[in-house]
């Protein structure tokens, strides 16, 4: 039997589907390692600190004045000053004293100071802004302990009042981008195995017609042997082949005797 051939391209449909799968794919792993780079690291860095119990020291305000760069519009930037907050707490971790900030991002921009406000335009907005959170430290966290976040191997004259980062930042760079990766591959096996199915689909059913073809020609093959058979022999045969070479005698002939011709 002849091999039975079977076309292997995709549609139309299932090229779509494939690269969209492929493209998910992609998606999944680029936004991983952006997400990895950009906000896990922080994220595990931060969830590194363990909280402690701290109480305020003191609260300063020095003489020193910082920049902080504001934006009024599309190209519109400028600098104005805010005032140095600093907030002296003792933690139960190390139980010494250290600089408190609010979060790490704070930390970053100004390590010398408690609180980096909102900058504005305005110098006195910046100022009330610092005033406000000294006024409340010394009045009414003064006398209290509050829970912090201290860092022994990182910072350790440093603690932070918040995290910017938890869990949940976590999960999200996690989920996310695998999500995309698991849904991507999802559509490539099931568009590959549906193909793969219907290329098996499409063997059979030519196997199945070949041998149905095959069937009715050995069916007409045996009709016609049997045809053949079925013929007279006397009109099929040759007329100078069935007369026979011997002399037939008649039904009732009686021999006659040399004696008796002789006389």
């Amino acid at each position: 039997m002849a091999k039975i051939r079977v076309s292997y391209e995709y549609s139309e449909a299932e090229d779509k589907s494939i690269r969209l799968g492929l493209f998910l794919i992609a998606c999944g792993i680029l936004s991983l390692f952006i997400l990895g780079f950009c906000w896990l690291s922080p994220t595990l860095q931060s969830l590194q600190s363990k909280p402690a119990n701290c109480t305020v020291v003191s609260v300063l305000r020095p003489e020193e004045m910082f920049e902080c760069i504001f934006t009024c519009g599309a190209d519109c930037k400028g600098t104005s000053l805010y005032p140095c907050l600093q907030i002296f707490v003792n933690n139960s971790e190390s139980n010494s004293v250290a600089l408190l900030h609010f979060d790490e991002q704070q930390l970053v921009l100004n390590p010398k100071c408690s609180y980096v406000p909102p900058c504005e335009r305005d110098n006195q907005k910046n100022r009330d802004s610092v005033l406000w959170w000294e006024d409340y430290f010394t009045r009414e966290v003064s006398s209290q302990v509050f829970t912090c976040f201290f860092n022994q191997q990182r910072r350790p004259d440093d603690v932070l009042w918040r995290r910017s980062h938890d869990t949940s930042v976590l999960l999200h760079c996690v989920l996310w981008p695998m999500v995309s990766l698991l849904l991507g591959t999802l559509i490539v096996l099931l568009t590959v195995c549906a193909r793969s199915l219907a290329i098996r689909a499409e063997a059979l059913q030519k196997r199945k017609f070949s041998y149905e073809v095959c069937q009715d020609l050995s069916a007409s093959g045996s009709s016609e042997r049997r045809g053949h058979k079925a013929e007279d022999p006397l009109t099929s045969s040759d007329p100078e082949t069935s007369s026979s070479p011997t002399r037939t005698l008649p039904l009732f002939a009686v021999p006659v005797r040399r004696r008796d011709r002789e006389h």
